[in-house]
């Protein structure tokens, strides 16, 4: 009998029901995919916690690899026996099996393996948009990345260094710093124990640099702007700690006339052919191992609520896998 996870209210980590569920046939435009991996995201916490709202009783899950079980109609690039990986709504790769639009999914090269797949699609096709869409870089730059030891973190170290760029790290431990650094980090700080801004400045010799990229929202959002260079970009792309509190615009005005982004994976992944442009970029600088998947902790499906207490409170590193 086919398992998924399943919320019939918002809340914490206890709402997550393991339970059987009937799937199906896929109808027009679907395929039924039998999972191998599913990835562990912090927007699953926003869509469990109420942070997103979504009609109950609900699912979780925006990521997930597998093999094509079934084929709807109307489905005329992908076939039974596919290797496949998706990101994207509707919710519910929390499951040993489940349908999906075929218009979510790319095929998977014999490179890449089904943990890797569902370990970056959605962290991957992040760093793919901040590094070449949100505020493309060019070699050369130093940027600064919070919560660089996290599953987005780790991708964008290795990332940047394949691209030429110097990354400056925060992270709360030294044991994430150091993960940082193996992973491509040149310059580390300790938000917990030193002052952001004022290392920031220092390693930049008072400028600031020309972007940050923060996953982490409400508790860095101040300190982030106060690290740009004048002219400098804000890369604002997640709520780790909470949705970042209002502003005013004269925030931004004296600081040295900066900009604030706040987007959203799902907007560039849309429409088909920057889904497939972005995933090429992201299987070739994988392919050619300049990027590789850091799963730090696989988790039954079954004990997913495990892995989120354990996500919430910042102890895990690197991607977290769910083992259907």
């Amino acid at each position: 009998m086919p398992k998924a996870i399943r919320i019939n209210q918002a809340g914490g980590p206890e709402v997550m029901q393991y339970v059987d569920v009937q799937v199906g046939e896929p109808g027009a435009g679907e395929v039924r995919i039998k999972h191998h991996a599913v990835g562990l995201n912090y927007i699953d916490v926003y869509f469990r916690d109420g942070t997103y709202e979504q009609p109950m009783p609900g699912s979780i899950g925006l990521e997930a690899s597998g093999v094509i079980e079934a084929v709807g109609a109307g489905v005329g690039d992908f076939k039974v026996g596919d290797r496949v990986a998706y990101t994207g709504r509707p919710l519910g790769a929390y499951a040993t099996e489940r349908l999906v639009p075929a218009s979510l999914l790319v095929k998977l090269p014999d490179s890449i393996e089904h943990d890797t797949a569902a370990a970056m699609m959605l962290q991957g096709l992040t760093v793919d948009y901040l590094f070449n869409r949100s505020f493309p870089l060019k070699g050369g730059e130093t940027i600064l990345f919070h919560a660089a030891a996290g599953g987005v973190g780790l991708i964008a170290c290795q990332w940047a260094r394949a691209l030429g760029v110097t990354v400056i790290a925060t992270a709360s431990t030294q044991d994430k710093l150091d993960l940082a650094k193996a992973h491509g980090a040149t310059h580390l700080i300790n938000y917990r124990s030193e002052n952001v801004v004022e290392r920031v400045k220092e390693i930049t010799g008072g400028r600031g640099v020309p972007v940050v990229y923060d996953g982490v929202g409400a508790d860095t959002f101040k300190m982030s702007l106060d690290c740009l260079a004048k002219f400098g970009t804000l890369v604002s792309f997640g709520n780790a700690s909470g949705v970042v509190p209002p502003f005013t615009l004269n925030d931004l005005s004296s600081r040295g006339s900066l900009y604030v982004q706040r987007p959203t994976l799902f907007h560039y992944t849309a429409e088909r052919a920057s889904l497939d442009q972005m995933a090429a970029r992201l299987f070739e600088v994988v392919g050619s191992g300049k990027v590789k998947a850091s799963i730090g902790q696989r988790y039954a499906l079954a004990d997913a609520a495990q892995a989120h207490r354990d996500l919430e409170a910042r102890k895990t590193t690197g991607s977290t896998i769910l083992v259907p």
